[in-house]
């Protein structure tokens, strides 16, 4: 995930190229024999393992390893924000359904199901293509097709039901609690209630359920972009990449090869993250695991 991030030091140190640069006509040296970089009949070179062209070129002649850890970047910066936003709006609602009960929470309760009863990546293209189509202004930010606010916006809203949820089943726990009846004697009020005393106890939850949460966003932006409700070529992500491979995976399976191991492999980094988080945070899950495991 580092590497994905620092793209841009690699692609100026390394690769001495940027994501969109072609080098058609270009000609490099490969193990002391000049080679085309795409030849004649329209194929790339495939990986050199070198500075240059390290997992090979595309058709176009572009780096696919510069391109690849550009992809990786834009995914985690649209996964990261879109969560962020997920979070932003699925803690208040879980807050407020849990400790209000009642109206409140019917009603808030319904319209996390209405998003719930939708598969994600249906519900993802269905708004995403609507946003498309649409456009407009948002605030300050101008939505266009092609945008990364219109992934980021749409994953941010389709995985609010999978943080609410569980958060609001904590809070009307919580609630009943004794600490809970004290503030509440003592004259606090509802907000600084829900803040100060019921938000602190669900940030272990929200820290293990962020990575997890985190990683599916990734691949549900990678499938949206994939079926062209994502971003939109030649912008490097995981989705596009790998459309681009799959159209040229007879002649160059590199091109198809090289985006989707490092999907699987930011997935289950994230995954393994998110595991020991939630060890790390619940004492007693890792008190079973030490017994388990005779320590």
């Amino acid at each position: 995930m580092l590497a994905f991030l620092a793209a841009p030091l690699y692609a100026d140190w390394v690769a001495h190229t940027t994501p969109s640069e072609n080098h058609l006509t270009d000609r490099i040296t490969i193990d002391g024999k000049q080679t085309d970089v795409v030849s004649l009949d329209g194929i790339p070179i495939g990986p050199t393992w070198g500075g240059s062209f390290f997992l090979g070129a595309d058709e176009n002649g572009r780096d696919v390893m510069v391109r690849v850890l550009y992809g990786g970047r834009a995914s985690l910066v649209i996964g990261a924000s879109a969560i962020a936003l997920t979070l932003l709006c699925a803690i208040p609602l879980a807050l407020v359904a849990g400790y209000f009960r009642g109206r409140t929470d019917a009603l808030v309760s319904r319209l996390l199901d209405l998003i719930w009863s939708f598969p994600a990546l249906l519900l993802g293209v269905l708004l995403s293509t609507a946003i498309s189509l649409r456009g407009g202004q948002i605030g300050p930010f101008t939505i266009t097709s092609g945008s990364k606010l219109i992934p980021i916006a749409v994953i941010g809203l389709v995985y609010v039901p999978y943080v609410a949820r569980p958060l609001r089943g904590q809070v009307l726990a919580l609630r009943e609690q004794s600490f809970v009846e004290a503030a509440r004697a003592s004259g606090l009020g509802s907000v600084r209630l829900m803040v100060s005393e019921l938000l602190p106890h669900l940030w272990s939850t929200i820290l293990a359920l962020a990575p997890l949460l985190f990683a599916n966003a990734v691949v549900l932006e990678a499938a949206l972009s994939f079926l062209g409700a994502g971003i939109d070529p030649p912008e490097p992500s995981f989705g596009t990449l790998i459309d681009a491979g799959v159209d040229n995976v007879a002649l160059s399976p590199h091109l198809l090869l090289a985006p989707s191991i490092a999907l699987v492999l930011v997935v289950l980094s994230l995954s393994g993250l998110s595991e020991g988080l939630r060890r790390t945070l619940d004492p007693h899950d890792k008190l079973a695991l030490d017994v388990i495991h005779g320590q």
